[in-house]
């Protein structure tokens, strides 16, 4: 087939424009042109009162080689790269030992059914509980400050990524198509179509949860295994070769290949690891507050007349601002028509976090808008990077009044630096509840000099984005692990721990549902190919 690329449309295009500009672009005629699909489609609104389409389409036609000659020295003009997944490996017959993945995140997730589709027979290891158990401990700590600290937002089946927006786009570079497979895969288990082609594709808490059932049923039908709280205590390594694992309950299983797949609040996990002797590394991560406006002001910023759009649906926002004082500022894991939720997963702590439904029709947008931090922050040893975060949970847990409720200020008071009587026009979704306060103190003096600098700055680029009303709540800490479990570039294992397989945020190597998905594969194809490889020796 042909891959055509920037086919640029207006917002109103008609039904035939596609078409229409296929036949145009290639020179060809109708009865020539066999069929075409969406690839892909996104939108320029760089121009408000004149916002584009920009669609990608593989199509079919008669004479496929001969366009493919005619325009080989044409940019928008190519073979549609294979799309289809080749399992790199199959399991032996006779296989003697079964794989373990801990973790059943995204990574975890993907890692897991990759292997049970190759025949590995996998046993996944998960902390939390199952998600519809995992999403009534987490909706009660939310409504009655009830916290289970091994079923959260942090732990349970699907990962940190199950209560988020859903957002299934990265910017990783991608050249085996590992990303279409992991959508096909989401598209199988129940997830809309949609996320095949639109440019950045989003599923939502609800329907996240149906489909992470579907595929744990794929799982045990293929002959893994899935365990729910069990979580590991210990890690068994003999001359620098993992061996197995020793479960909270006591229990011991036996495994040379053991993919740690934990996410990236499994602090209890790093710091076991790192007392085990695997080599772990500090690594930079981002800290901040989460903010709040009404999604029509964002709206209307970024589509201007065209707010409201069904195509171009609730609008979203990637900022960026270079401090005076070196920092950098940006906005992350935008929330369009969502909420801010509570995402501590150890007690007396608060920690947020954004979250959207599919229909991403809730009163405002949030963001959190970050600071980036790096190990000379907090120069003490590879795991220092847990405590600074712990640090700042624990204070803004105090700032909320020591009842799980969040601190938060109204965005004009921050940059004032004055302690806010009242609420203005945005109402503030965060479940359980805020409390009014400076936020001054909330985080280390150059983040709060460097956001009170960025906020304005990104005004000029979304209007009133610096709106005095708009709600600032804090602490936004999880960005992405604080450390690094380093790993060979080739064989996937950590660098002194044959068998282990460092993988997803938890371990460094990824941030987000995609990216993170996209690693699972990758571990689980190195871990049956080493599999193989000792089977026949």
């Amino acid at each position: 087939m042909i891959r055509l690329s920037n086919i640029q449309l207006p917002l109103d295009h008609n039904d035939t424009a596609l078409k229409d500009s296929i036949l145009s672009m290639l020179k060809i005629s109708a009865d020539q042109l066999l069929s075409f699909n969406v690839f892909r489609r996104g939108y320029d609104a760089r121009k408000k009162t004149n916002i584009m389409l920009i669609y990608t389409l593989d199509i079919d036609t008669t004479c496929n080689q001969e366009l493919l000659e005619q325009f080989a020295d044409h940019q928008q003009v190519k073979e549609t790269p294979d799309l289809d997944y080749h399992p790199v490996a199959q399991a032996p017959k006779d296989l003697s030992e079964r794989p373990i993945v801990i973790g059943f995140g995204p990574c975890g997730l993907l890692a897991g059914l990759v292997l049970a589709q190759m025949g590995y027979k996998p046993i996944i290891l998960e902390r939390g509980k199952e998600v519809r158990e995992r999403t009534k401990d987490t909706f009660g700590f939310w409504r009655k400050k009830i916290l289970n600290t091994e079923s959260n937002v942090q732990f349970g089946e699907g990962g940190a990524g199950t209560f988020s927006d859903g957002k299934l786009y990265s910017q990783v570079k991608d050249p085996k198509q590992y990303s279409r497979k992991v959508l096909n895969e989401f598209v199988t288990a129940g997830a809309p179509d949609e996320i095949l082609y639109v440019s950045k594709p989003h599923i939502g808490t609800f329907k996240l949860v149906a489909m992470v059932e579907k595929m744990r049923a794929q799982i045990i039908e293929l002959g893994g295994e899935i365990r729910f709280s069990a979580r590991v205590d210990d890690l068994h390594i003999e001359n620098g070769q993992i061996t197995g694992v020793t479960l909270a309950g006591g229990e011991q299983l036996n495994s040379s290949h053991i993919a740690i797949a934990i996410g990236h609040s499994a602090r209890d996990t790093f710091e076991m690891i790192h007392n085990k002797g695997v080599y772990i590394e500090a690594k930079p991560f981002s800290v901040g507050f989460r903010i709040e406006h009404e999604q029509s002001v964002i709206d209307k910023a970024r589509f201007g007349p065209n707010a409201g759009n069904e195509i171009l649906g609730a609008a979203d926002y990637k900022l960026v601002h270079h401090c005076k004082n070196g920092r950098s500022v940006y906005s992350f894991c935008m929330c369009p028509g969502g909420t801010v939720v509570a995402a501590t997963s150890e007690e007396n702590r608060v920690v947020t976090n954004g979250m959207s439904q599919y229909s991403r029709n809730e009163r405002n947008a949030n963001s959190a808008i970050v600071v980036g931090i790096d190990p000379n922050d907090y120069p003490s040893g590879p795991l220092a990077g847990i405590e600074f975060q712990r640090k700042l949970e624990s204070h803004a847990y105090v700032m909320g009044g020591s009842n799980y409720d969040a601190p938060a200020q109204t965005v004009g008071a921050f940059l004032r630096n004055e302690t806010p009587e009242d609420l203005g026009s945005v109402t503030p979704s965060f479940k359980p509840g805020i409390k009014l306060t400076n936020l001054a103190d909330a985080l280390p003096d150059f983040c709060i000099e460097a956001i009170r600098e960025a906020i304005p700055a990104f005004n000029k680029k979304i209007r009133g984005f610096a709106f005095d009303d708009a709600l600032l709540t804090g602490v936004e800490t999880r960005t992405s692990a604080p450390i690094n479990i380093k790993r060979d570039p080739e064989s996937l294992e950590s660098i002194n721990t044959k068998g282990l397989y460092p993988a997803g945020e938890g371990a460094g190597y990824a941030g987000g549902i995609m990216s993170a998905a996209i690693d699972g594969i990758k571990i689980a194809e190195a871990m049956a190919l080493s599999i193989n490889a000792k089977h026949t020796h």
